[in-house]
């Protein structure tokens, strides 16, 4: 009895490790507050700007948990559903697709240094140089 009440709580861990991600944008950027509908809308290509004149999307690489964390539960979307729509977009000329950068630490860099970007990381990694405009529930 007891190997499988350890197994199964082996299994729940991720679960509850699960990190918490954050929407973050520059601090002097005008928009103080977004939610899932406008982020989704513009990060799936249906909006070319955000309140507060956001208008560079950021993306953390397609094998981060973050990534398919945000996806999810921001735009209840699944990874090939996000990649499917940017490759018809993008084949159409409609839009652009977010720009890819290879870490939270770029993307919080990135951000820091441009008042039109915005990014999505993990809160264990927000620092005063972002200001968090949305949490991903």
């Amino acid at each position: 009895m007891k190997p499988q009440i350890l197994c199964g709580l082996l299994l729940a861990l991720p679960l509850w490790a699960q990190a918490q991600v954050v929407v973050i944008v520059n601090p002097k950027a005008a928009a103080d507050g977004l939610n899932a509908e406008q982020v989704a809308a513009f990060y799936l290509g249906k909006a070319s700007s955000l309140p507060g004149g956001l208008s560079q999307a950021l993306d953390l690489p397609e094998s981060s948990a973050a990534r398919e964390l945000f996806y999810s539960k921001a735009a209840s979307k699944t990874p090939s559903q996000v990649k499917a729509i940017w490759a018809r977009l993008a084949f159409s000329g409609k839009a652009t697709p977010p720009k890819e950068l290879a870490s939270a630490a770029e993307i919080k860099k990135f951000v820091a240094a441009h008042t039109d970007a915005i990014g999505y990381i993990e809160k264990s990694a927000v620092d005063g140089t972002v200001k968090v405009v949305m949490t991903v529930e």
